[in-house]
């Protein structure tokens, strides 16, 4: 599952560096990718970086959920199922410990998380508000959304270039990365990390404060 959703990332998603780019954030932040086609404005030296697409779903307690929640904060997906029985419990557990770094460091108000199932038949918002209780998950800051199938697929694989698809060969039924996607305030997408290393998910953090300072 890993090599193949690292190769889908690379083959669809050409890594800019902004390091000629003239921002205001910090040297760090600035240092970090903006992935996917991007371009300069005709006259003038203006770049039109990639942005998330625009999304509408349903979050645990039956609540629409919108790229307009996320505006101006920095934010981090994922695709999941509930009933997953070999990568997701890893993935759960990686970005609990981010939550609770996110919120010892009181930024809890400018960095929110987003989990899509890849399940929607079976994750209903009331399974999902079952999960995200069990694994000790504060919907404060984090949505756990569902929603039409072929709409959380597109996003996953059009949107943030992760894969998820149903699967008959996969564990569980579904294939779907591992990875994290780092979004910035403005959905420029800015990073891809394993949801299932401690030490990929300890620099996700680092990159997380240093675009919150920057802005």
């Amino acid at each position: 599952m890993r090599k193949f959703s690292r190769l889908c990332l690379w083959l669809m998603v050409p890594v800019c560096l902004a390091c000629n780019h003239t921002d205001k954030s910090s040297s760090h932040a600035a240092h970090l990718p903006y992935l996917g086609q991007h371009e300069v404005q005709p006259g003038s030296t203006d770049t039109a970086y990639y942005t998330i697409p625009a999304f509408v779903f349903i979050n645990q307690d039956s609540a629409t959920i919108s790229h307009r929640q996320y505006e101006g904060k920095v934010y981090v997906a994922d695709f999941f199922f509930t009933t997953c029985p070999t990568i997701c419990p890893a993935m759960s557990a990686q970005l609990v410990r981010l939550q609770a770094l996110i919120e010892k460091e009181k930024l809890s108000d400018r960095v929110a998380l987003l989990s899509h199932t890849v399940d929607p038949t079976h994750d209903t918002p009331a399974v999902l508000k079952e999960y995200a209780g069990r694994i000790g998950a504060h919907t404060t800051n984090w949505n756990f959304v569902t929603g039409e199938a072929a709409e959380i697929y597109r996003q996953a694989q059009q949107g943030y270039f992760l894969t998820a698809m149903p699967s008959d060969t996969a564990a569980g039924g579904f294939f779907h990365s591992e990875q994290f996607a780092l979004v910035d305030a403005h959905r420029h997408l800015r990073g891809i990390y394993d949801g299932t290393s401690t030490k990929d998910v300890d620099r996700l953090f680092n990159d997380i404060t240093h675009l919150v300072t920057s802005k």
